[in-house]
C-alpha cells in the first residue's frame, strides 16, 4: 500500500499546479450540488479529503465558518494554498492528512468532503471509517468520484485509467461505495450519477501521460468492441479517438 501512496505523491507532485488550473476540476454541476445537498449554515467546520487543486474547498467556504483542506501530497498543498490566498478564502487551511490515517481527533467536522480521488486510495474501507470517525454525530459525508460497471467493462476502464496515471488504483462500482458507507455506520441518504465527457488530448497532457502510452490507450479504445465504445461513448474521428465519456457518482450520508 506504501507503494501506492509514494505514486500519488510523485504524480500529484509533480503536476500539481495543472490541476489547480484544471478546468474540468474546477467546473462542473457537481460542485455546487454539494453545497446543496449539505444545507450548510455557515457555522460549521469542514474538512476536505485529497483536495488536490482544492475546488471543493473553494466552493464550500463562503458557507461554511471553517475549511480544513487536506492532501497526501505537500507540493499540491503548496499550490493550493497559493490558490486558496488569491482567492482571497482567509477560513481555509491546509493539512498534510493520508486519508486512511487522519491526523484529526475523533467527532472534529460538521462535514466531511472528498471529489475525485478515492480510486486512488489502496483502502477504501479504511478511508471510509475514517470518514466516520472524524465526523460528529449527524455530521454529513459528501462523496463524488469515477465509477465503474460491473464486471468486465470496470475491470477494462480501470486497466485503461492505469496506463495514463499509474497513481490510479481501482474506481469501484456504486454497489461497493454503497455497502463501504453502510457498513461503517454511516446511513447513505442520496446517490446520482452523472456523465463527464473527457477531450481526451487534455485528459492525457493533464498527467503528462508518454506518448507510447498515449497510443497505448487509443489503440485499446479504438479495438473495444462497440458495444464497450458504446458504454464509453468513444468519439473517433478519421481514425482518432477524440474523446470519451465515464461516470461519476455523488454520495451523500450522514452519521
Amino acid at each position: 500500500m506504501s507503494d501506492a501512496k509514494d505514486r500519488v505523491r510523485a504524480q500529484y507532485g509533480a503536476v500539481g499546479d495543472a490541476y489547480v488550473k484544471s478546468i474540468g476540476h474546477a467546473t462542473g454541476d457537481d460542485l455546487p450540488r454539494m453545497v446543496e445537498l449539505a444545507e450548510p449554515t455557515g457555522r460549521e467546520r469542514m474538512l476536505d479529503i485529497a483536495t488536490g487543486g482544492g475546488h471543493v474547498a473553494r466552493a464550500f467556504a463562503p458557507h461554511v465558518a471553517e475549511v480544513v483542506a487536506s492532501d497526501l501530497t505537500p507540493e499540491i498543498l503548496e499550490h493550493a494554498a497559493r490558490a486558496f490566498a488569491d482567492w482571497d478564502l482567509p477560513n481555509v487551511t491546509t493539512a498534510v492528512a493520508d486519508a486512511e490515517e487522519l491526523p484529526f481527533a475523533d467527532d472534529s467536522f460538521d462535514i466531511v468532503t472528498c471529489r475525485i480521488a478515492p480510486h486512488h486510495f489502496p483502502n477504501p474501507a479504511a478511508f471510509i471509517a475514517e470518514v466516520a470517525r472524524v465526523l460528529k454525530p449527524g455530521g454529513q459525508f459528501l462523496l463524488v468520484d469515477s465509477t465503474v460497471p460491473e464486471r468486465e467493462d470496470g475491470a477494462w476502464f480501470n486497466a485503461f485509467e492505469m496506463i495514463r496515471d499509474p497513481s490510479h488504483v481501482r474506481s469501484l462500482t456504486v454497489a461497493e461505495w454503497s455497502s463501504l458507507i453502510t457498513a461503517s455506520g454511516m446511513t447513505l441518504t442520496d446517490t446520482q450519477d452523472f456523465r463527464k465527457r473527457h477531450d481526451f488530448a487534455d485528459w492525457v497532457a493533464r498527467s503528462r501521460t508518454s506518448a507510447e502510452d498515449r497510443a497505448r490507450l487509443e489503440e485499446m479504445m479504438l479495438h473495444a468492441s462497440p458495444a464497450r465504445q458504446q458504454t464509453f461513448d468513444a468519439v473517433i474521428e478519421d481514425g482518432r479517438l477524440v474523446a470519451f465519456t465515464d461516470t461519476k457518482t455523488s454520495f451523500r450520508a450522514h452519521s
